[in-house]
């Protein structure tokens, strides 16, 4: 099995997370599933280590969105990994949930966001994660 982290290994060992480099990269048992960091439709290179982006004088958060299987179990399962998620049953989002799927929204201010959104892509059942652009 090869991974390839490119720009997101470094930063990671640098956070001291070397241990997600490999939940990262666990083995695909289906040809067609991606790797969890290429889940993660935006550069994570652009947060700051308090999951900040922007210029030194116009930091702010990233919001994201997922779609989450309407099973409680695994819609719990996001919420202990994400404390920052708001759930939105109701709503497709952007994203295009289906009516048996929950959204999910959560944010990068939070410590340890990157973290945190590697091991959201991680799950099987999180098929894409996409920056949220309010307007």
């Amino acid at each position: 099995m090869a991974c390839v982290f490119g720009q997101y290994g470094g930063r990671l060992a640098r956070l001291g997370l070397v241990g997600l480099l490999t939940l990262a990269c666990q083995p695909m048992t289906d040809g067609d599933q991606p790797m969890a960091v290429d889940k993660i439709t935006f550069d994570l290179e652009q947060l700051d280590d308090n999951g900040l982006y922007g210029p030194p004088d116009g930091k702010r958060s990233l919001d994201y969105e997922f779609c989450v299987p309407g099973e409680p179990v695994l819609v719990e399962t996001v919420q202990a990994i994400d404390p920052s998620l708001t759930l939105y049953p109701e709503s497709p989002g952007r994203i295009g949930c289906t009516a048996e799927q929950v959204l999910a929204i959560g944010h990068t201010h939070q410590p340890n966001a990157v973290l945190i959104l590697m091991e959201l892509a991680n799950l099987d059942f999180i098929e894409r994660i996409d920056r949220v652009d309010w307007e």
